[in-house]
């Protein structure tokens, strides 16, 4: 993985929000699980773990409830403790980095984590090219986000 593709993802902004918008979207598709495998296997995700430490995924009703579930507290003292509402009514954790994110940048509740966090980050699925903003700005969280947008911007190039 290029050491500066923070920077680059920065510089490629517009060039990404192009290809998402008037890209060749059935070629993108089709590509991803190649993509995401491929990427996936270069970048260690325990390595990075910039998702966790820079933002937070939504935390659904059932989420919360399993998650509480394996506290072992109430999901009222699971929303009061960990969570706030977002400008979209959507439960966030209330700091960064992640309260679950351990010392070893493993996840405490790994096996019940949200679902946000268990897709993110969307590389395999149509997301990617749905929510533009989204993966813009998981361009430059996300290393495997960035390998997968540079292959997806070779291949429309050819």
């Amino acid at each position: 993985m290029q050491q500066n593709w923070e920077k680059v993802a920065k510089e490629h902004q517009k060039a990404y929000k192009r290809l998402l918008e008037k890209g060749n979207r059935n070629k993108m598709l089709k590509a991803l699980p190649e993509l995401h495998e491929e990427a996936f296997s270069k970048i260690d995700c325990l390595q990075c773990a910039n998702c966790c430490k820079n933002y937070s995924p939504r935390f659904k009703q059932p989420d919360i409830k399993r998650i509480a579930k394996r506290l072992r507290i109430k999901e009222g003292e699971l929303v009061e403790r960990y969570l706030r509402l977002d400008e979209d009514s959507d439960y966030v954790v209330r700091s960064s980095p992640c309260p679950f994110l351990a010392a070893d940048n493993t996840c405490d509740i790994y096996e019940d984590r949200p679902s946000d966090c268990a897709r993110y980050p969307y590389t395999d699925e149509d997301v990617l090219l749905k929510r533009v903003n989204l993966t813009l700005k998981n361009a430059t969280v996300c290393p495997a986000t960035f390998a997968v947008l540079e292959k997806l911007l070779a291949l429309e190039g050819k």
